[in-house]
């Protein structure tokens, strides 16, 4: 038997403090939230439970034994030795991610994110306090992970210099990388030479690629900024658009606008984290069988799966099963 593709994710893990309020609080306003809850969160975090979750069954679909997962997910970080940090690394666990590389430390708190959820329109604003994710220096991380990934896949909510060093192992190990540079900043060139995978909203896109946002506004200007990065060195361009859909673009010459898929957004918390774990898993398994890699249909699915986490209050409880979209 074949051995299950693996994807690594080397990122952030945040305590999500959320308030839902009837809109977002104008300066010096105070607002009464109808609802308030505290959950497992940070973008590498919920990448990995998105991972974890999207490639196993729900193990309450059915009395049967459930599935096999169809890929092993492995989480690197850091979190204090605090009871958020517990909360983290057990929720990780109970999706099914290997939480063997999570680091706890005792001289920092594990990372908070204090979000204000717009009841209207499911719009979030999110306030970082980084914590023991920026306690993850290079010099914790001198090589990567063995056995080495399929496909390792980051953010920006730890260190700069500590993704690059990392960007540079992969490359040198031929790993593929999927970066998600949330939140976005300037990056050197040599980080976009031999990128598998660049996902970006329309914010980091413009960011990224030093346009304004009203370029993104038509197909051309989206079809401008992808090929910016595919000169850069990106195998594969992809530009989430919120409720516009998503574009695409590759090396191989394919390019598309995905529309979205119509669905009631509660919200957004993780959306964008369970695109990336969706689509994470397409590019995976698509290796480990041989077949040439679908970007269109990695898109769509990974679009489904986007539009039922939107749905749902939360974080890594919103995230569906891989069940959830057969």
């Amino acid at each position: 038997m074949a051995a299950l593709p693996r994807i690594t994710i080397l990122g952030s893990l945040n305590i999500d403090l959320v308030s839902y309020v009837p809109h977002h609080p104008l300066p010096g306003e105070t607002l009464t939230s109808s609802s308030f809850s505290t959950s497992p969160g940070g973008k590498g975090a919920n990448q990995a439970v998105a991972c974890a979750k999207l490639s196993r069954s729900s193990p309450a679909s059915s009395s049967a034994p459930a599935p096999a997962p169809t890929a092993v997910v492995s989480m690197v970080g850091a979190v204090g030795r605090d009871s958020y940090g517990d909360t983290l690394v057990s929720s990780l666990s109970s999706y099914g991610a290997d939480t063997s590389g999570v680091a706890r430390r005792a001289d920092v708190p594990t990372g908070m994110a204090i979000i204000v959820v717009d009841e209207a329109d499911g719009q979030n604003r999110i306030i970082l306090s980084p914590g023991a994710n920026h306690s993850l220096r290079p010099e914790h991380l001198p090589v990567l992970p063995t056995p080495l990934p399929d496909l390792l896949i980051m953010q920006l909510e730890v260190p700069l210099d500590t993704v690059l060093q990392a960007l540079a192992a992969a490359r040198t190990a031929r790993v593929p990388v999927l970066l998600n540079p949330a939140p976005a900043v300037p990056l050197p060139a040599d980080a976009y030479d031999g990128l598998a995978h660049l996902v970006v909203n329309e914010t980091e896109a413009a960011l990224l690629s030093g346009c304004a946002e009203s370029d993104l506004d038509d197909l051309v200007g989206l079809q401008r900024v992808g090929a910016q990065f595919l000169e850069r060195g990106v195998a594969n361009v992809i530009i989430t658009l919120g409720g516009r859909g998503v574009f695409y673009a590759n090396k191989a010459g394919a390019s598309a606008l995905v529309p979205p898929v119509k669905t009631t957004v509660v919200d957004t918390t993780a959306a964008g984290d369970t695109f990336v774990g969706s689509y994470a898993l397409a590019v995976v398994q698509a290796a480990a069988s041989g077949a040439a890699f679908d970007i269109d249909g990695a898109v769509k699915v990974a679009n489904r799966a986007a539009a039922i986490t939107v749905a749902r209050k939360g974080a890594q409880v919103s995230i569906p099963w891989r069940d959830e979209l057969e």
